[in-house]
């Protein structure tokens, strides 16, 4: 079962349970996989769709942040709520230790020794790493392991 057809799987089974929360984060993130094949005028795949689930996860992390900082802990707390919901449909996420040594074997296949590398060391992690691991996480490392 693709990860589309599992979201509206999951779609239905809140309408009947009325999973009221739950409906909602799934309503949205359909209407964000929709919004993306309709302008693409293409059927997107898993990879797309785990991009999008990212980018809402991103999305809702930083409103949360944003909540905080405004003293709205109740716009926070439903947040947090929307971004519990869509971690379910994430792959089980790599170890700092695991992320660590895909860093080191990328820097070393691209033969990185600067900043100037670091696009090129970003491409070859994100084709491996999408959806398994925080890519800002990711980006840091790299960065680290090139200034030293």
């Amino acid at each position: 079962m693709s990860l589309k057809e599992q979201i509206l799987a999951d779609m239905k089974t809140a309408m009947r349970e009325k999973a009221t929360s739950r409906l909602e984060s799934i309503r949205m993130l359909r209407a964000a996989i929709q919004r993306k094949e309709v302008d693409d005028q293409t059927e997107i795949g898993d990879d797309e769709v785990l991009a999008i689930l990212q980018k809402q996860i991103k999305q809702s992390q930083d409103a949360i942040s944003q909540f905080t900082a405004g003293d709205r802990p109740d716009l926070a707390e439903k947040e947090q709520v929307h971004v519990d919901n869509l971690k379910g449909y994430l792959p089980a996420q790599l170890g700092d230790e695991e992320i660590a040594d895909a860093v080191s074997a990328a820097i070393a296949s691209t033969g990185a020794e600067s900043m100037k590398d670091m696009g090129k060391v970003m491409g070859v992690l994100k084709a491996q790493l999408q959806g398994k691991a925080d890519m800002g996480k990711v980006s840091g490392l790299i960065k680290a392991a090139l200034n030293s």
